[in-house]
């Protein structure tokens, strides 16, 4: 009888761990292709985990190299999700037909401008492009009215931004469509010309000004703010253009589901946990990037959203859809 039992176990395991191996591998993992940075995205990330069980594999990139990759592979992509750092991204992959149809339920917590108009994709955060600026070198009054003024002999070698960043490429993408291509060009290479900086990403551009390599900056609202958190009389402001001007661009983060996935439901978890008011709290409160559903408690820090848009150009974030054209002109002209 103690031998049967023996025989009976050594049947039952095998079979009890193969489910169990199938049950993990087959609905309870996650790829994410993200151009969120990982110091950014990953504490919510773990929080999703911790509450769900579902395991989330992060590849952490550039946006813009990621929506290439993700057009490279195609329906062979192992991605169930691409978390983009800006519209422009996600048009250009949505632009293939890659993405899958988001339901209404989701679309339905976020404003209209801040979702794709096919229900492609959603956004999770919003952003908007400012002046960062030196209050000890530039006086309130002499401030640019516009993105076009910075071409004026005034800034020679005193501006700085940053050509490879995605968010500054969907900046260029967004005033090609808004000013048109000979107009952007002709920017483009004043900015050049008059001696503009290049950094790889926002933050250096922040340091820059607090070191005094440079004047005025064009990064995203939030890396200031950041600064400030740790040290509030850090040597940086920041504002806005005039009222509609092109440099006052709101963007997002987004999301969007791989229709080459097989586990678009887990996926959908996902994009449903971004829009609870758990993780879009995070999003505003630590990260100081604006919630885009109702009932967040509003950063202090922060302008309001109504206020913000009133600033914004009118524009639709639908639009930003070519990235490779704005990568061919920033190429041509010489500064990536």
């Amino acid at each position: 009888m103690f031998t049967n039992r023996i025989r009976l176990f050594n049947y039952i395991l095998p079979v009890l761990l193969l489910f169990t191996l199938i049950g993990t591998v087959h609905a309870e993992t996650l790829i994410v292709y993200s151009g969120r940075s990982k110091s950014l995205v990953e504490p919510i990330i773990k929080q999703f985990e911790q509450e769900t069980g579902i395991q989330v594999k992060v590849s952490y990139a550039n946006t813009t190299q990621l929506a290439a990759t993700l057009l490279t592979e195609g329906d062979k992509s192992p991605a169930a999700l691409f978390w983009a750092q800006d519209a422009g991204a996600l048009g250009a992959v949505s632009k293939e037909a890659m993405f899958e149809k988001l339901p209404e339920s989701i679309l339905a917590k976020v404003p209209s401008n801040f979702r794709d108009a096919d229900r492609r994709w959603v956004a999770t955060s919003g952003r908007a492009r400012v002046l960062a600026y030196s209050p000890e070198r530039v006086k309130m009054e002499e401030l640019p009215q516009s993105i076009f003024d910075l071409t004026q002999p005034i800034w020679k070698d005193r501006v700085g931004w940053a050509p490879t960043n995605a968010s500054f490429q969907a900046f260029v993408t967004a005033l090609r469509r808004q000013a048109g291509e000979e107009r952007t060009e002709e920017w483009l290479r004043g900015m050049k010309a008059n001696g503009t900086k290049k950094y790889a990403k926002n933050t250096p551009i922040i340091e820059a000004l607090a070191a005094g390599e440079i004047d005025l900056g064009l990064p995203n609202h939030y890396y200031l703010l950041r600064f400030k958190k740790g040290d509030s009389n850090y040597p940086v402001a920041q504002t806005f253009f005039k009222a509609d001007d092109p440099g006052n661009l709101v963007n997002i983060a987004g999301i969007g589901i791989l229709k080459s996935s097989d586990n678009k439901n887990t996926a959908l978890k996902f994009v449903e946990f971004l829009l609870s008011a758990k993780a879009q709290q995070y999003f505003t409160s630590d990260v100081f990037e604006y919630p885009v559903i109702d009932g967040v408690i509003p950063n202090a820090n922060l302008l309001p959203l109504s206020e913000l848009l009133e600033l914004a150009p009118t524009f639709d974030l639908n639009q930003m859809d070519d990235l490779k054209g704005t990568r061919d002109l920033l190429g041509r002209v010489e500064i990536l």
